[in-house]
């Protein structure tokens, strides 16, 4: 599935649902339901300069059962670093936890890449928000990724949040840049303020690393396998 054309096709097929929750969500009580949710849009002062980030998702369905649309990405004034897609069904199996499976699109400035998705998103103990997936594209290459996040409350409004994400691949993709092994970490730190439920402005920052083939890649092009980045986005959804 080509972007060009996935682009293209979603919002008539979101158009046509959503006119079917306004018909189905009458006298239902299990009516059709959406939401748009950015966690992270943000600015960040990368050692290339400075970048936007972003990192979201569009859901459409009923209580158990949803289609999920996931996206995530990042462009510098240079270039699109980072854009992935990711098209999945998704079932609630417990009070906390969704079991979801699909299709991720990697679309970067070199090589596409198709990968079938399989995982599991919720809050483990603790309340930590949690993103488990695994994923297998063509020529067997495969991947895992593994993302944790916790909200801590300073105040009513104020709200401190750590995250940490770890991406595995299972062999070298040269044309990406990216090597087997564990290819990179991110750890971040936000703060932000709630001036409502559906918008929060915050601050923070993030520090990458690149490990292994990953890392001798990115130094092989001039760039750094670790960065310190400052950031300041909002969080909201609809």
């Amino acid at each position: 599935m080509r972007v060009e054309n996935f682009a293209l096709a979603f919002p008539a097929l979101l158009s046509a649902l959503l006119s079917m929750s306004s018909a189905l969500a009458s006298g239902n009580d299990d009516p059709l339901l959406w939401e748009v949710y950015f966690e992270e849009f943000e600015w960040r002062d990368t050692a290339e300069g400075d970048a936007f980030d972003w990192r979201g998702e569009i859901w459409l369905g009923k209580d158990r059962d949803k289609a999920l649309l996931k996206t995530r990405g990042e462009t510098t004034s240079d270039a699109t670093e980072e854009f992935e897609l990711q098209l999945l069904y998704s079932r609630a199996i417990s009070p906390y936890w969704d079991f979801q499976v699909g299709w991720r699109g990697d679309f970067q400035p070199v090589a596409d890449r198709d990968w079938a998705t399989i995982g599991v998103q919720g809050l483990a103990p603790g309340f930590i928000e949690t993103e488990l997936a695994a994923f297998g594209g063509e020529s067997g290459r495969t991947s895992l990724r593994a993302r944790g996040a916790y909200e801590m409350l300073i105040t009513n409004r104020i709200v401190l949040e750590p995250e940490l994400e770890l991406n595995w691949y299972g062999k070298d993709d040269p044309e990406n840049g990216i090597g087997s092994g564990i290819s990179n970490l991110e750890a971040g730190l936000r703060l932000r303020y709630v001036i409502r439920r559906e918008i929060a402005p915050y601050i923070g920052v993030a520090w990458e690393k690149a490990y292994g083939d990953t890392r001798r890649y990115i130094e092989a092009e001039g760039g750094d396998s670790s960065d310190l980045q400052f950031l300041a986005g909002l969080r909201f959804w609809f």
